[in-house]
């Protein structure tokens, strides 16, 4: 099964008849060039999981540094995952694996 299979699936799983109306999942590019998925936490079981920052050629400031970059983090009960054009895939494997999904 691939990324986005397996995330939609943990997106699934996470649709009660409410969570879906007020959290999900976001991906949009941005312009370092690159991705940036945010995926809301609360009301999942992943809400107060630990979870250790990730991250890959950012510099000072928390912008990247280098033409390869990734930075993972929690915050505010919300995944951010950001990374260049090449890291969509791994960004979302990050996610999953921490999930447990």
């Amino acid at each position: 099964m691939n990324e986005l299979e397996r995330l939609k699936n943990w997106y699934v799983s996470c649709c009660d008849g409410r969570w879906e109306h007020d959290q999900g999942i976001t991906l949009e590019s941005c312009d370092n060039p690159g991705w940036w998925l945010k995926i809301n936490l609360k009301g999942t079981g992943l809400e107060s999981k630990k979870f250790l920052e990730i991250s890959d050629g950012i510099g000072i400031g928390g912008h990247p540094a280098k033409e390869s970059w990734l930075h993972c983090f929690i915050k505010d009960d919300r995944f951010d995952g950001s990374g260049d054009p090449s890291r969509l895939t791994q960004i979302i494997s990050i996610f999953l694996d921490w999930a447990g999904a």
